[in-house]
């Protein structure tokens, strides 16, 4: 799944660096840049910070918005994180 592409943009429009976004989940910049260059997957719950600090949601975040996935499994993978998402943080 890639989203760091999807992190930065959101960051850099709000005009935030890395180290700002970072100490607002919190984690190090250098953990945070990982994410972002999609080395590193975030938790649910940096996932859930990072969709207030960025103000994007998950739906957006994890390509659910359009539902088009390439195979059967990244469909029933997503969707579990999402209803699981939902679960923890109504």
């Amino acid at each position: 799944m890639y989203i760091g592409r999807k992190l930065r943009s959101a960051r850099e429009e709000l005009e935030l660096s890395q180290e700002q976004v970072a100490a607002l989940i919190p984690m190090n910049q250098s953990s945070y840049s990982k994410i972002e260059r999609d080395v590193q997957e975030p938790s649910l719950d940096q996932l859930r910070q990072l969709c207030l600090i960025l103000k994007i949601s998950p739906e957006y975040l994890l390509g659910l918005e359009k539902n088009v996935f390439s195979d059967e499994r990244d469909l029933r993978f997503a969707l579990a994180v999402k209803k699981l998402y939902k679960e923890i943080y109504k």
